[in-house]
């Protein structure tokens, strides 16, 4: 059985920065490019981002951040799953490990910009099974046909 570790991460190992560029070529290749939100490596090391690496001993496993709004909201940011780890519950530890974050900040609230099309949709069943629901764009996004804003109010 895996034994997984969540850890902040500094964004500058090979096989993270390999994971961050196949989730931004696969957002670009289900999404049109304008509707891709996702940020760059470069944009996750800023200081109003938390970023951390899921690792299955050496081997990583997923990748996921939290982007401080303000100081009662957060926004989940590139939650990823390396392929070999889709579907092994490695997205599932990430989120409840940002929303555990989200919580100790005293956050009341969390957003998430995700795709509408098919490929997202594991992804939105997974935020759905943790309380997400879809709410009213925020920031600078805006609802359509490719992308869908969740929201998580904590307690």
């Amino acid at each position: 059985m895996s034994q997984f570790t969540i850890q902040p991460d500094d964004l500058t190992g090979e096989d993270v920065l390999e994971l961050l560029r196949l989730h931004l070529d696969e957002m670009h290749s289900w999404s049109p490019s304008c509707k891709v939100h996702a940020m760059p490596p470069e944009r996750l090391r800023e200081p109003d981002v938390s970023f951390f690496a899921v690792r299955d001993g050496e081997i990583l496993a997923g990748v996921g951040a939290i982007k401080h709004l303000s100081e009662t909201k957060g926004e989940l940011k590139s939650m990823r799953a390396a392929p070999a780890y889709r579907g092994k519950g490695v997205g599932k530890l990430l989120l409840r490990h940002l929303i555990d974050i989200a919580t100790s900040r005293g956050y009341s609230w969390i957003g998430l910009e995700t795709g509408r099309p098919a490929p997202f949709l594991p992804a939105v069943r997974l935020y759905e099974a943790h309380g997400f629901a879809e709410c009213a764009p925020f920031g600078d996004y805006i609802s359509d046909e490719f992308s869908l804003c969740m929201e998580k109010h904590l307690e």
